[in-house]
């Protein structure tokens, strides 16, 4: 049972409203798709193809979904158009459950070690700060005692924003003047932590997408700093994305997961685009779970992600 359950009446209603943008696009293209058809034959499924590709769910994964469709077509011998959301949701669902690990309820602590370290990466602009926010806001609603490390010193901004982040929740946020050694930093936030028996630390990090080199050498000297007051690296690294960006998105994650070791996602904005099939590519291409979908402004608007909940919303009736 996760920390966050408090939320689950409002989740559905949160999920269909913030995909909504998504749905409409998406359920356009398909009606488009099999305008005139009574059967999902080859021109469906090309027309298809494109659907999902426009949609950001990109190459590899759309081509994957098409040939399971494909399968189906060919097993079931006729499929009306009228089934194909369904068979869409189906397959889907199947595909991810396959191509990554179990649905969690966001970040489950262990009662027997403390505290629990996240790292949070990510390009300026992605929703990092304010995904920081909410979490600590979430776990400060479960009962827990939280930590902000101000990691990002190369952005006045940065460290302002966290620092309000951490007003407005009342969790206390460890920072240095700017310029400073993010991994001294993360290790004043760490030993804090540690010295005031937190369950948790959240510590941000630059979000400059310079060079492999220059942000893996970065973000290993903030992980080494964290091992040295914990005995071990950081228990999570969070990266996130903007599903928004579409297949920027995909980029980013491409060059992240080169330069670190990253352990879970969170994508943020899809409220406000119809891209919000990135989810469905980023989620199977990477095989790192997506434990957070962002859906809004709002504290509770920060949610785990749950697969099937997520195709059933995008692709129900």
């Amino acid at each position: 049972m996760g920390f966050f359950d408090f939320f689950s009446k409002q989740k559905k209603e949160t999920l269909d409203e913030g995909l909504s943008k998504t749905k409409e696009s998406v359920f356009g293209k398909i009606a488009r798709a099999v305008a005139g058809k009574s059967t999902v034959d080859e021109d469906v499924l090309d027309n298809l193809e494109e659907v999902l590709v426009t949609s950001d769910v990109g190459v590899e994964t759309t081509l994957n979904i098409i040939e399971r469709i494909e399968a189906r077509v060919a097993r079931d011998k006729y499929v009306s158009t009228a089934e194909l959301n369904g068979i869409l949701r189906d397959e889907i669902a199947s595909l991810l459950t396959e191509n990554n690990t179990e649905d969690t309820n966001g970040f489950e602590l262990p009662a027997d070690h403390k505290p629990y370290v996240i790292l949070v990466v990510g390009v300026n602009g992605v929703g990092k700060t304010t995904t920081i926010g909410k979490l600590a806001y979430q776990f400060k609603q479960a009962g827990k005692k939280v930590f902000l490390g101000a990691a990002d010193t190369f952005r006045a901004a940065a460290v302002e924003q966290i620092v309000i982040w951490g007003e407005r929740v009342g969790v206390p946020v460890i920072k240095q003047q700017m310029g400073s050694d993010p991994a001294a930093v993360a290790y004043d936030a760490v030993s804090s932590a540690v010295a005031n028996g937190a369950d948790v630390v959240i510590i941000d990090t630059a979000g400059r997408l310079h060079n492999k080199i220059g942000l893996m050498n970065e973000l290993t000297k903030i992980r080494n700093a964290v091992k040295k007051v914990v005995g071990t690296a950081p228990d999570d690294v969070l990266l996130v994305l903007d599903g928004s960006t579409g297949q920027n998105a995909f980029e980013q994650a491409k060059q992240f997961t080169k330069a670190t070791e990253v352990t879970s996602m969170a994508i943020t904005k899809l409220d406000g685009t119809a891209k919000g099939g990135v989810v469905i590519g980023i989620s199977d291409q990477f095989k790192i779970p997506v434990k957070y979908i962002g859906l809004g402004e709002g504290m509770e608007d920060l949610q785990p992600f749950n697969r099937r909940a997520f195709v059933d919303s995008l692709f129900g009736e």
